[in-house]
């Protein structure tokens, strides 16, 4: 597959084109949020694209970029959302609005499995294999090209996972659920935020 990686450096381009559904994804230091800062944030339009935005970590100014992220008429397709929505609320400090986890999706529709990974994901809509082993590299300094295509692959399948996880939660009569359950979504970040990591629904 040939696909089309572009890197930005701090900031997209400002005559950038954008369609209205968009798969987004992060790279961070690490899982620490307080600790460990948001490198990259990388966009795809689902035609085998990828745009991977280097943020300055001294500024984190992404005009454009933010404003893609808060437009509410874009649908932005993450993969646990929850990471990604929180170190971006964290960093680049905007509430990213119209928000599709397939993560969460994955596990309202595939209750015939316990694997809820991308790759997993990828491997059953798609038909191909990734590998996760870039996943714990150094994504703060200059990228390799092999870390281009990790981060390319990390967005360039999450449309057609998402348009298969949507039809099975159509079907099986579960669509209602996902709505309501990723409209918490934020409010589960501003908690991860406050240090309330556990589920406060638990006994």
């Amino acid at each position: 597959m040939n696909l089309d990686i572009k890197l930005h450096k701090q900031d997209l381009p400002d005559q950038f084109s954008i369609s209205d559904n968009i798969a987004v994804d992060c790279e961070f230091m690490g899982l620490n949020v307080e600790r460990d800062s948001l490198c990259l944030v990388q966009i795809s339009t689902g035609n085998n694209d990828a745009h991977i935005v280097q943020l300055n970590r001294e500024l984190y100014n992404a005009p454009n970029l933010k404003k893609i992220l808060e437009n509410k008429n874009i649908n932005k397709i993450f993969h646990y959302a929850r990471a990604d929505l929180l170190f971006i609320k964290k960093y680049l400090g905007v509430n990213v609005t119209n928000i599709n986890c397939t993560k969460i999706m994955s596990k309202l529709a595939r209750s015939y499995s316990d694997k809820h990974g991308l790759k997993d994901l990828v491997k059953e809509f798609t038909g191909n294999e990734i590998s996760k082993n870039l996943q714990s590299s150094d994504f703060g300094g200059d990228l390799t090209e092999k870390q281009l295509q990790y981060c390319a692959r990390d967005v360039i399948y999450l449309h057609k996972i998402y348009e298969n996880l949507k039809n099975i939660l159509i079907r099986e009569k579960r669509i209602d659920l996902y709505n309501n359950a990723i409209k918490f979504i934020n409010s589960r970040v501003e908690l991860d935020l406050a240090s309330f990591t556990n589920d406060i629904w638990s006994h």
